[in-house]
């Protein structure tokens, strides 16, 4: 069994959507039959680990199979363990990593929304970082910094500066390159001033430090509604239906086969696309 590929979702902001991108990235790759493993960093909140106990349960309540991942929680305590001295955190980090990386073909990793030692160690060990920002110059702060004045672009910020440093180590440690996409998430339906100006520092800035910009996810009510069952617009089937269905879920479906194909995937299986009701 050849080496795992590793996905690390992450950046220094909460609420841009990490956990629902690594939700959405992980069930799309396990409907397209490969092996995944997941490993959930934000030892506070766990939305990746409270989802996938869903889905178990959700699943087996109602006497239907969808695929699950592979999980090795780095603790039984999140909360404990993030109050935990940095070589312990990394220790156990190390051992789930070890643990799950030789039994899967990729490593999906969501991180916590903070500089931490854990969250750099996972991005070390990424082939690709996935970064969501929401449509906003409140979100692109944290990846390059603008003139107040004239909002042109003046430099790249501190998490950008994370990613940069550990692409450089990676690539003198192992000569391997680390890809970074930049998802649009949560964008608006509507074409506004304040996105081209965002849209032309985002690909200023991704030609300074070299990332990738792809779709992100829109704002849909059919991905909340779906996470206290542990599902997503990948799991929905004839036989998987916890919500009524429209056309909103097909549209949902196509924008998650778009997010795929961005970071380098085939996406999911138009034969399976769903019929609305």
């Amino acid at each position: 069994m050849g080496q795992a590929s590793v996905i690390v979702v992450g950046n220094e902001k909460g609420g841009a959507g990490k956990s629902t991108l690594a939700i959405h990235i992980a069930t799309a790759l396990l409907h397209g039959g490969a092996r995944v493993a997941v490993l959930d960093l934000d030892l506070r909140q766990q939305t990746l680990g409270h989802f996938f106990a869903n889905r178990a349960a959700w699943l087996a309540a109602n006497g239907v199979d969808a695929p699950m991942p592979i999980q090795h929680p780095i603790s039984s305590a999140g909360d404990a363990l993030a109050k935990a001295p940095d070589a312990e955190q990394l220790a156990r980090f190390e051992s789930a990593f070890a643990e799950v990386s030789g039994q899967a073909d990729f490593v999906l990793i969501d991180t916590p929304g903070a500089d931490t030692a854990i969250m750099r160690a996972a991005h070390e060990r990424a082939d690709l970082v996935v970064t969501p920002m929401n449509d906003s110059f409140v979100d692109f702060d944290m990846l390059g910094v603008v003139d107040p004045v004239t909002l042109d672009l003046k430099r790249h910020s501190l998490y950008a500066e994370t990613v940069w440093a550990s692409r450089k180590r990676r690539a003198t440690a192992e000569r391997k390159q680390i890809d970074w996409v930049v998802l649009r998430n949560r964008l608006a339906p509507t074409e506004a001033r304040n996105r081209k100006r965002l849209d032309e520092r985002v690909q200023a800035l991704s030609r300074k430090v070299g990332f990738r910009v792809g779709p992100g996810l829109r704002d849909r009510v059919i991905y909340r509604e779906l996470f206290p069952f542990g599902l997503t617009v990948a799991d929905l089937s004839p036989t998987i239906r916890p919500v009524a269905m429209s056309l909103q879920h097909v549209a949902a479906r196509q924008e998650l086969r778009a997010l795929m194909i961005a970071l380098g995937f085939n996406g999911l299986d138009e034969s399976e696309r769903i019929a609305a009701e």
